[in-house]
């Protein structure tokens, strides 16, 4: 049995003993870390496998992993490459440049393999996005995206291409990078660059729509903190800002605390509130700007961590949808008159997008949109998101 072959039965081992609690990273981490016999290609060869089979989503559902997992690698690779010994020669030579061919080719051979069977909510998803595109996105890996942060453009582009890490340049401050590459120790993270998606980048053209009809210092509220890479943009976008940050476990702000001291960010608010019960622990003023980067099912970024893919089910839209509604009807309250509103999802579920931007200016509130738009990742092997833009009238 060739290596590749061990390899292939120790990934079908480890999907049929992996249940999806934890992600899938952490968890090939721990096996490994556990089995110590493998080497570095060994376990990159074995944690693609298992990503090509979580890959497949919800289509040959009912047949073995080892089916899937070819069928995964013939649909993600213009050429067999490495994986040719696994193949049987039809399908070599069958191989072909093609996305488009390859599918037809996989339905010769399975006859009930259909790829909207992949993602197989398309009826929940909003009109904006290109449904085969979107679909075709599910076998590429995404890549990594960083913002380059204001007055580090020339150091950090010149220090990546001194160690040789192949980028392209997207806009003015993004570039993209192969998603394996290391950047810790070649530039100061957080400092000179963030580590942020391409989509979640282009929410600065939402923010650079902001007009605040008050004169002096912003007050901004970050209400979902989670890692804070909103902040930090909103930070390089209005500069002179009073941040307050909240979210829901304390460990979160503790993280959040270390990575603004290295970008810089020394005085601001924390705060631990769950904002999804009755009645919340709420700052005791009105904001210029909440960033409400909502808690979500994630579905924009799923090229990421396709076991979530595979192991999601319809009824948590609807779940989605009432804790965001929950989160949301506690957060309007408090925009300030004049303010606004930012309000954002990695989904592409038109229930926790278009749905939730309905029940928003449903409210007893004086709102008005100003713009709402999906930040289409998958025709640039990024995320994809959904943000809207509502001021509250003065």
């Amino acid at each position: 049995m060739s290596y590749l072959n061990q390899h292939l039965q120790t990934a079908i081992g480890i999907i049929e003993a992996y249940d999806g609690v934890v992600p899938l990273a952490a968890y090939l981490k721990n096996h490994f870390s556990a089995n110590k016999k493998f080497g570095s290609k060994d376990r990159k060869n074995i944690a693609h496998f298992c990503y090509a089979h979580y890959r497949m989503g919800h289509a040959l559902k009912d047949h073995p992993a080892a089916q899937k997992i070819r069928v995964s690698l013939f649909l993600q690779s213009n050429e067999p490459g490495p994986w040719a010994i696994l193949f049987e020669q039809s399908w070599l030579e069958a191989w072909s440049n093609s996305f488009d061919q390859r599918i037809a080719f996989v339905k010769t051979a399975f006859p009930d393999f259909h790829l909207e069977h992949v993602f197989p909510w398309l009826e929940q998803m909003g009109k904006q996005i290109d449904q085969a595109a979107f679909l075709k996105s599910a076998f590429v890996q995404p890549d990594l995206f960083v913002r380059i942060r204001p007055g580090h453009k020339k150091n950090v582009v010149q220090k990546i291409a001194d160690q040789q890490i192949p980028f392209v340049q997207i806009g003015e401050d993004c570039l993209a990078l192969p998603s394996t590459s290391k950047l810790e120790g070649v530039v100061a993270m957080d400092q000179e660059l963030v580590v942020q998606d391409a989509s979640s980048q282009s929410i600065a053209q939402l923010i650079k729509k902001l007009k605040f009809e008050k004169k002096g210092r912003i007050s901004f509220w970050d209400c979902c903190a989670a890692s804070g890479g909103k902040t930090i943009l909103v930070q390089d976008l209005l500069k002179d800002i009073d941040i307050t940050v909240s979210d829901i476990r304390s460990s979160i702000l503790h993280n959040l605390s270390h990575r603004f001291q290295r970008a810089g960010i020394l005085h601001f608010h924390p705060m631990v509130t769950d904002l999804s019960v009755q009645k919340p622990s709420l700052p005791q003023k009105q904001f210029d700007l909440i960033f409400c980067d909502i808690p979500c099912s994630g579905s924009g970024t799923w090229g990421r961590t396709p076991e979530q893919l595979y192991f999601f089910k319809k009824t948590s839209i609807a779940t989605f949808k009432e804790l965001q509604q929950a989160i949301l009807k506690n957060v309007l309250p408090l925009i300030a008159p004049g303010g606004y509103l930012l309000f954002s999802t990695c989904s592409v579920f038109q229930q926790e997008n278009e749905s939730n931007l309905d029940f928003i200016l449903g409210q007893d509130v004086p709102l008005t949109l100003i713009d709402a738009q999906y930040l289409k990742g998958y025709a640039m092997k990024a995320d994809t998101m959904y943000a809207a833009l509502i001021k509250k009238m003065s």
